[in-house]
């Protein structure tokens, strides 16, 4: 892990930028950014969520409403249940009426639902317009915001409706973590600690030398963990922007994860799905042969201090197996699984068989 003190970092494809992830203590250079985007002459559309919007909505639009032509603000119901169609259409809805064309931008001030349902606006509304990320939860800031991974649920099946539509600017300010609840803040660590298993061992290791400092959301630390995530899911992402192949690594715990989430009716934050899905894909490589038992302890005993579940109640085994086979992760009818050939080095593995996922999740259930 070698973390420099930055303030920005810039992802790239094929070696040409495309945008920046800034990193602040406060807002107030938002403004500055923005007008880096053309922002004067352009409407921008506020897209939040009933959480956010009391929280940081009237600040942010103050801010932007003095580097662009015209902000408005559109607020949706606050909930994984909310990440459907009917949302995005009243954003579109809104956008016709307030007469934005191509050269405006959206601007997506939440956490991953209200980035995913904001990204795939902007994917679609004229065939695409621009889009910016201020995300406001740990989970958002380390992961869903970088990438240009947009989307929907469909009925009960997550992200299934989605596009690859990357922002023009992901701009983070450290200090809302202040706000997050405990169980925000700790499924924003199930997608940190994921970053370190499947890509870089010091920088887990230095997760868990700093965890009492982590969980006290030290504003320092705070930074340090955010750049340090960011860099493992940039370095991911300009080698394989559109998931091809190496991109699929993030998606550890996510196979299991997600049947889980989906089956609890997203009663589970997607954070915590994750982190137990994982703890189940550990479970699995331990058998194989794959991670020491130890390895296996250490996290699960990383997940017990950040507050994580690591046991879910009230489901049927065989019905996560067959929720498996609805993921959008499937290939010809074939599960891609993220294992661990050791902590801090991930691969996609195609032969996990059914019996080896009822071992793994006998783990978590």
């Amino acid at each position: 892990m070698n973390i420099q003190n930055e303030n920005r970092m810039t992802v790239r494809r094929d070696g040409a930028p495309i945008y920046d992830i800034v990193l602040s203590e406060t807002f107030q250079e938002l403004c500055e950014e923005m007008k880096g985007l053309g922002s004067q002459t352009k409407k921008l559309c506020i897209v939040t969520d009933s959480n956010v919007a009391p929280l940081y909505g009237e600040d942010v639009m103050g801010l932007l409403s003095g580097c662009a032509g015209k902000v408005v603000t559109y607020v949706f119901p606050a909930g994984e249940e909310n990440k459907n169609l009917d949302t995005v259409k009243g954003i579109y809805e809104f956008l016709i009426e307030n007469k934005f064309d191509r050269k405006d931008l959206l601007v997506a001030l939440g956490g991953g639902v209200v980035g995913d349902i904001c990204g795939f606006a902007a994917a679609t509304y004229l065939r695409g317009i621009d889009f910016v990320q201020i995300p406001t939860t740990l989970l958002s800031q380390v992961d869903s915001s970088i990438g240009g991974k947009t989307g929907v649920d469909f009925d009960a099946y997550k992200n299934m409706v989605g596009a690859f539509h990357m922002p023009k600017l992901v701009y983070t300010n450290v200090s809302v973590l202040k706000t997050l609840t405990e169980e925000q803040y700790s499924a924003g660590m199930g997608e940190v600690i994921k970053h370190g298993l499947i890509r870089d061992r010091e920088y887990y290791q230095w997760i868990m030398e700093h965890k009492e400092k982590i969980s006290e959301r030290d504003p320092k630390i705070c930074r340090t963990l955010i750049l340090g995530s960011n860099m493992i899911k940039r370095e991911v992402v300009e080698i394989d922007p559109t998931e091809q192949n190496e991109r699929a690594t993030l998606n550890f715990g996510h196979t299991l994860g997600h049947a889980i989430e989906k089956l609890k009716g997203f009663s589970l934050l997607h954070g915590h799905c994750v982190a137990l899905g994982a703890l189940a894909a550990m479970t699995l490589c331990r058998e194989r042969g794959l991670v020491p038992e130890a390895d296996v302890a250490d996290y699960k005993e990383a997940m017990v201090y950040f507050k994580m579940p690591v046991h879910v109640e009230g489901l049927n085994m065989a019905d996560v197996i067959a929720a498996t086979k609805n993921d959008k992760k499937m290939e010809a009818g074939i599960i891609k699984f993220i294992l661990l050939k050791e902590v801090g080095q991930a691969y996609i593995d195609r032969t996990v068989t059914e019996t080896e996922m009822a071992e793994a999740l006998s783990a978590i259930m």
